[in-house]
């Protein structure tokens, strides 16, 4: 599985990352921006993105608005991956993506078109930053995704 390279046995080197070392903060704030725009649009067509780690979903809840009044809203949650989840003994809020919610990939082509970056940059971009994240995960390191 696609995942299964987020799973690591041992520390990272920083060999594995040249990407991430070519690259200014800048632009891996930029390539991550045009992600987290790749996954809001996905999500306001109510899809699910799966980015290898975990996927990003809306889910359905309530809230409130007055006595006794609520209204029916989606919110937006990161399910990390059971195997990642288990792996790294990781403790997360068990939420439950409906079943009926269509999942899509990163569209790597289209977060490059959006950026104006070469695709293959921006592939390897993301793919190095959860590794990135996996080392921090495999280090018990205090870790934060925000989008």
């Amino acid at each position: 599985a696609k995942m299964m390279k987020y799973l690591l046995l041992k520390p990272l080197g920083t060999e594995e990352l040249p990407t991430l070392k070519e690259l200014t903060t800048s632009e891996i704030c930029e390539v991550w921006s045009g992600t987290s725009q790749y996954i809001r649009r996905q999500l306001s067509k109510k899809r699910a993105v799966e980015i290898g780690v975990g996927t990003f979903a809306l889910v359905p809840t309530c809230a409130a608005v007055g006595d006794n009044k609520f209204l029916p809203v989606e919110r937006p949650v990161f399910q990390p991956c059971k195997y990642l989840k288990k792996f790294y003994k990781l403790k997360c809020v068990k939420t439950k993506i409906p079943d009926k919610t269509p999942c899509v990939q990163l569209d790597f082509e289209q977060i490059a078109t959006d950026i104006h970056f070469h695709q293959e940059i921006v592939e390897r971009c993301i793919h190095e930053t959860l590794l990135f994240f996996a080392g921090a995960l495999q280090e018990k390191k205090e870790v934060e995704f925000s989008f």
